[in-house]
């Protein structure tokens, strides 16, 4: 594959991205840094390798994360790792394979130390492939395997069960996925089970978007060429029936499976954000011989759809990098500060103030800590400035309180929040901070803390941290330029920015920007960039027979067009009119689909779902992206744009 962006070192990579033994793959990301562990036994005796990397791609042996038991059991298998307030927290299974059960270990780091706590969690015989859970309300629960025996398709599925803290469940499993269908039988005639036709389905790792949670699995005998990873989905977290599986083996197949000769086995997936934390990807193992190694490939969604650009075996473009600020370059200091390597500490008695331009719509995620005694009127603000508005979190450590404050015409009211009482201050914490055009989302730690979500009278313009008599440091700072539009607020097109130029008229409802009847739109926010990935997904929106086109559109100043379009009429993918993709057939565009361009200084791609369309090359400058419709009537679920 050719450059992507002109003077990159490194602009693809190729799987397996670990090619040494490394089964059941988890990744953990911890201050800018990714963290994987593996089942088994390491090379310095400790159990569940772990290998560290910055960009998913280029991996380090670490070493083992946990010693032995005594007496030590045969099997260590599928280590998870979970972050909570200066604690990690490795959950697995140990037995004798016949025999599992999970257990977990603390440490205080992500790369070993880790001390098995001495207490099992769950009661099955046979308990395996545990994966932590965190709703939106903090609410905490722990899917795993276990044994159906009395069941109409007897084997392995996955169940749900509440966790009371990070070492008891409620002990009340209830099924989520079990076997339906052929693609997910382990052995036809199992002799360790007694001869029954014995099912398989394991590994869950579970994911919520749009009010929707999927659950990931592999299912089948990784021998069998049926064998693969496919989801399930529900509207409730715990679904008193099971949830509804997306793959029948037959007329839809699983999203991640065995190619052939090519890709053998490939299973047993964690999903983890990308370097510049907008991405998704699908981690997971695939066999090479006797060693089962470490594969990544991009996860994404069209509609309640998820897909995966692979199993990949051919040089795919290497995850985004997020625009590091190690040390703070750029930013503007005053008061007392000390940079050391990437990290900015702050004085303990004076007013420290470090604040910084951003563009009216990114990403940004840094880790803040309390490295120093806690004052009483010491404090720590964060503020979104928009000219004269300002959107402002202050947390005050000793009384334990977050404040937020947003201006007097924006939705919502100032607030005070308690934090959980055992919340420790010199602890890292992740600060997430999420600006489109006007719309400010922030929080802490994510689920289970306050959580700003407002609008400022006009677009972000700048982003500063302040501490007041409490030294505070700030490290792992990452910005990713750009935005990803969901439409989840009817106000979406006004509040956020949009310049929608429609023949006809357009509504938000249920997570979906239609437009009314058939006709021209073109719909367009942001300003020029030079380099981007550009994405939406499309579903027609009528009946009958469809002539028109739609799509994404590439334009620069001097009125050059870049054309990414469907023709409906024709049901195939065009660019600046030349036929590139075809279609099987135009009824599927009834279903949501996505249109998808990686944009390079020399080059650009062209996906449609997981399928690579073009690769072409493109002319150098800044382009303003926009998407377009044409004698159709179309319905949008999200639409993004990220600077690469």
């Amino acid at each position: 594959m050719a450059d992507l962006r002109e003077g990159d070192a490194l602009v693809t990579y190729l799987n397996p991205v670990y090619p040494k033994s490394f089964p059941d793959p988890f990744v953990l990301k911890f201050k800018g840094e990714f963290f994987a562990f593996s089942t088994g036994l390491a090379v310095d005796g400790n159990v569940f390798s772990v290998v560290r990397s910055n960009d998913l791609v280029h991996w380090t042996e670490v070493g083992g994360a946990m010693k032995p038991l005594e007496p030590s059991p045969p099997y260590y298998w599928a280590p998870e790792v979970t972050y909570d307030n200066g604690k990690f927290y490795l959950y697995y299974s140990v037995g004798n394979e016949t025999l599992m059960e999970i257990h977990v270990a603390v440490s205080d780091r992500p790369d070993g130390g880790f001390v098995d706590c001495g207490r099992r969690l769950t009661n099955e015989d046979f308990a395996i492939d545990a994966h932590v859970f965190i709703d939106d309300d903090g609410s905490k629960y722990l899917f795993y395997a276990t044994d159906f025996l009395d069941y109409t398709h007897i084997g392995t599925g996955t169940v749900i069960d509440r966790m009371l803290d990070w070492f008891t469940l409620e002990g009340k499993p209830r099924p989520v996925t079990r076997a339906r269908y052929d693609w997910q039988v382990y052995d036809p005639n199992r002799k360790e089970k007694g001869g029954v036709r014995w099912h398989t389905v394991e590994g869950p790792a579970v994911l919520k978007r749009k009010g929707l949670y999927y659950e990931m699995f592999s299912g089948g005998n990784w021998q069998n060429t049926s064998y693969g990873v496919s989801f399930a989905v529900s509207s409730e977290i715990q679904n008193p029936d099971e949830w509804t599986q997306f793959s029948d083996g037959k007329e839809v197949l699983p999203v991640l499976r065995t190619l052939g000769d090519t890709v053998v086995g490939p299973g047993h997936n964690c999903i983890v954000r990308g370097p510049n934390n907008r991405e998704l990807y699908c981690v997971y193992h695939r066999w090479i011989g006797a060693n089962r190694v470490m594969a990544i490939d991009r996860l994404d969604f069209a509609g309640e759809r998820m897909f995966i650009v692979g199993a990949s075996h051919t040089p795919q473009p290497a995850p985004f990098q997020t625009e590091f600020h190690r040390g703070f370059p750029g930013w503007e200091r005053t008061g007392d500060w000390n940079i050391v390597d990437d990290c900015a500490i702050s004085g303990a008695k004076c007013r420290s103030e470090i604040c910084c331009s951003v563009p009216q719509s990114f990403l940004c995620e840094l880790t803040l800590e309390c490295n120093a005694d806690l004052s009483d009127d010491g404090s720590i603000s964060i503020e979104l400035g928009s000219g004269g508005s300002s959107v402002t979190v202050t947390l005050l450590p000793l009384s334990n309180v977050m404040r937020i404050e947003v201006p007097e015409d924006s939705p919502g009211l100032p607030t005070i929040s308690k934090l959980p009482h055992d919340f420790d201050w010199s602890a890292p914490h992740l600060l997430r901070i999420e600006s489109d055009y006007r719309h400010v989302k922030m929080h802490l730690d994510g689920a289970a803390m306050p959580k700003v979500d407002t609008f400022l009278p006009s677009p972000t313009n700048s982003l500063s941290i302040c501490s007041e008599n409490q030294s505070v440091a700030l490290s792992s700072c990452e910005f990713t330029e750009g935005f990803e539009e969901l439409f989840e607020a009817v106000n979406a097109i006004s509040e956020n920015g949009w310049q929608v130029n429609s023949a006809s008229g357009y509504s938000i409802k249920d997570g979906e920007l239609t437009f009314e009847s058939a006709g021209a739109f073109t719909m367009q926010k942001y300003p020029a960039l030079r380099a981007c990935e550009f994405a939406a997904n499309f579903r027609l929106a009528e009946t009958g027979v469809v002539k028109g086109k739609f799509g994404l559109c590439l334009t620069n100043e001097e009125g050059e067009v870049l054309r990414y379009a469907v023709d409906c009429e024709k049901s195939i993918i065009r660019i600046n009119g030349d036929a590139v993709y075809a279609l099987s057939s135009e009824p599927i565009l009834r279903d949501y689909h996505q249109l998808r361009m990686i944009r390079g200084q020399i080059r650009s791609l062209f996906y449609f779902d997981d399928a690579l369309v073009a690769d072409i090359a493109t002319t150098p400058g800044l382009f303003n992206c926009s998407i377009f419709g044409e004698d159709v009537r179309l319905a949008i679920e999200m639409i993004r744009l990220t600077a690469i």
